[in-house]
């Protein structure tokens, strides 16, 4: 009876993408608190959920896969992998250059504000007059 009502509620396929789903975002999840966690059990409690989880994950997927409902992703020209690799480099360098660029200008005023300070501590001092804020 209640075989029949599952079948009639959603197909097979539809309830192993659900929880296929779900395996993948608690995956998430328990990376998350694992990497987030400063308890030593705590990040070892996440560490053994994710690590069940993604047995459980792996086995579904292996399961779906025999059983057709699971279509791989299609094969890539080589070309292709080649142009995205090189697109993201590309980035990465103007990101780097971006950060090298701010991190200059960020120590250059740095350096001219204690320059800045230096000098007006050293007029402060080379004055007899008192110096008032």
């Amino acid at each position: 009876m209640q075989q029949q009502y599952a079948q009639s509620f959603l197909p097979e396929e539809d309830l192993a993408y659900t929880v296929l789903s779900d395996l993948k975002r608690v995956t998430r999840e328990y990376a998350t608190g694992a990497t987030e966690s400063s308890c030593p059990s705590i990040r070892q409690m996440f560490t053994n959920l994710l690590n069940s989880t993604l047995k459980m994950q792996g086995e579904l997927y292996q399961v779906m896969q025999s059983q057709n409902m699971y279509n791989t992703a299609s094969p890539v020209l080589r070309q292709e992998i080649d142009k995205q690799i090189k697109e993201y480099q590309q980035t990465q360098q103007k990101t780097s250059q971006f950060l090298q660029q701010r991190m200059g200008s960020q120590s250059q005023a740095m350096h001219a504000g204690y320059s800045h300070m230096a000098q007006q501590q050293h007029n402060q001092q080379n004055s007899h007059q008192p110096y008032y804020m």
